[in-house]
């Protein structure tokens, strides 16, 4: 710890990512200290206001897998997200997906792994209210907002963020959880490789007449997948549908009863007649990846540093792993390490990179496979999708990989034990 500093660790990025590191090291960097020993200094900088919690669903949901509840857990703001004043989340215990172009289908349950639930879907806002609610008990977090970050000047000893209101600030270690347009990564000279998907996502609550059954639905069309992700009412789901930016923009504008009928042929009869569709939005598709996550007081995490396709739906879990790999390096260092050198960071970045990568790969390889109209490959994806259904012993190892918990995970992200 330096007096001389103004933090020991500033992040730029307020969203579920940003809030989830600030709490997991105020929490975990506070907790962990000695009698005696400081607790950190943390600022959290964020361009927009909070926004107002009103009681309409939010139409941006996550899928969480239980390696992330875990993680929510050990930060304490799981209980506000589940019971608390804003408390909506939404188990999902089957998934089933299936392809348009073909028989091929596959059923996953819990229940053939001895496991309670596959995962949960949450409102994007209940996660963000939750972690605000987490950081306002925590007295080592400073949040600065609405402010934006203008420039950063690194030194060999301290990062300095320049902010719009004129506030130029010191710290030994500066992280970018600012999106995937993020200017930290910009300002610090991170390129970045990736393409753009020619698809957008189409976001809305969607009531039908038929209960989800706390299931997942997912529907691979020629255009891209179409899922239905169960809220805490039976009766409404969030979708996701990813299909070229022309019929994205016309599904948002065209009629609510033109709409629905369109969705109505898309899906299927799994959930009944579509009824009703609250507002609806749509947002490009991209893979992107950071080259480097670290420099010297500097690193990334979340959509700074990683973009992938939302099929799978685990672009914010990779961003919450990032955060407990972080916070086990920091925490481990703390007080004694200076924060912001190379050695500790690139712990990070090999720690978290492989797996990064691995995993946007295969969600891209499953992107393009369901994507292609050419024939051997519909044939050979159906005949994949079959097969994995006829194996149960493969469908489990599919599952258990699917919750995230690993034996050798992030501290933060395995069951809290009594």
């Amino acid at each position: 710890m330096d007096d001389s500093l103004d933090y020991d660790i500033v992040i730029v990025g307020a969203g579920m990512v940003g809030s989830a590191l600030a709490c997991a090291l105020g929490s975990q960097m506070e907790s962990s200290q000695m009698p005696g020993n400081p607790s950190p200094r943390i600022a959290l900088i964020e361009a927009n206001s909070p926004a107002d919690w009103q009681g309409e669903y939010d139409i941006r949901v996550s899928a969480i897998t239980p390696a992330s509840v875990n993680i929510f857990h050990n930060i304490g703001a799981w209980s506000s997200m589940e019971s608390g004043e804003t408390g909506r989340v939404s188990p999902f215990r089957q998934m089933h997906v299936w392809d348009a172009a073909g028989s091929g289908k596959i059923h996953f349950d819990s229940a053939d792994i001895g496991e309670p639930l596959l995962g949960y879907i949450i409102e994007n806002r209940v996660i963000l209210k939750a972690l605000e609610t987490r950081l306002n008990e925590l007295g080592c977090v400073n949040r600065l907002c609405p402010v934006r970050l203008e420039g950063i000047e690194m030194s060999t000893d301290s990062a300095r963020v320049i902010l719009d209101d004129g506030q130029q600030i010191r710290c030994q270690l500066l992280v970018g959880a600012d999106g995937a347009s993020s200017p930290v990564r910009q300002m610090s000279g991170i390129n970045t490789s990736g393409w753009l998907y020619q698809q957008h996502g189409v976001v809305a609550v969607i009531e039908t007449s038929a209960s989800h059954q706390e299931t997942a639905w997912q529907r691979f069309l020629p255009t891209g997948p179409l899922a239905f992700l169960p809220l805490p009412d039976p009766n409404l789901c969030s979708i996701v549908w990813s299909t070229t930016p022309q019929q994205a923009e016309a599904l948002v504008t065209m009629p609510e009863a033109e709409f629905l009928q369109q969705l109505q042929q898309a899906i299927g009869d799994h959930l009944g007649e579509m009824i009703a569709t609250g507002p609806r939005a749509h947002f490009p598709l991209r893979l992107q990846h950071a080259h480097e996550y670290v420099k010297p007081r500097m690193c990334l995490v979340g959509d700074a540093a990683h973009n992938v396709h939302p099929l799978a739906g685990q672009g914010v879990n990779l961003g919450l792993a990032d955060v407990a790999a972080l916070t086990e390096v920091l925490a481990d260092a703390w007080p004694a390490s200076d924060l912001g050198a190379m050695q500790r960071l690139r712990r990070y970045e090999r720690w978290r990179k492989g797996e990064n990568v691995s995993m946007m790969l295969t969600f891209d390889g499953f992107k393009r496979l369901f994507g292609s109209q050419f024939g051997p490959l519909k044939l050979l994806r159906n005949v994949g999708l079959n097969l994995t259904e006829a194996l149960p012993p493969l469908k489990d190892l599919i599952m258990r990989h699917s919750l995230g918990v690993y034996s050798d995970s992030a501290r933060l992200s395995r069951r809290k034990t009594p």
